[in-house]
């Protein structure tokens, strides 16, 4: 099992959605614009640090709990712990977070993951707490 929490003063919004296409020469090109790019390039540097010394491999379960800052117009009085239930969605926020972990080794391909807990609260401190296990 891996289990880690990364504290972030910004927790990333850009998601796999947001890679764009243009043509060139007739074909088209799929690029990632600059906020992906550097979501990407965070989650890289912040990740490296938590690779196994091998690839998990089997079946795997990963819980992810985006910890997003609260809103500035939230009183301090009222910042608790709550759910989240704003953009981005779970799917998309946690689709560039399982990209990186397989291209850093901590699986093989994300086609592993059999069981996916993805959770978005509003909170502090701010960050991203994941686990990986095997089944």
């Amino acid at each position: 099992m891996i289990e880690f929490f990364i504290p972030m003063e910004k927790v990333p919004t850009a998601t796999h959605q947001q890679t764009k296409v243009t043509c060139k020469d007739g074909k088209p090109i799929h690029y990632e614009p600059n906020n992906l790019k550097k979501a990407r390039a965070d989650y890289i540097a912040l990740l490296s640090r938590y690779v196994p010394d091998k690839p998990l491999d089997g079946p795997l379960q990963l819980t992810t709990k985006f910890l997003f800052a609260y809103p500035k117009s939230w009183p301090k009085s009222k910042r608790t712990t709550t759910w989240k239930d704003t953009k981005p969605d779970n799917g998309n926020a946690n689709k560039l977070l399982e990209d990186v972990m397989e291209e850093l080794g901590f699986y093989k391909n994300d086609s592993q993951i059999a069981s996916l807990i993805i959770q978005h609260f509003w909170a502090e401190p701010t960050g991203i707490y994941i686990k990986l296990e095997k089944l």
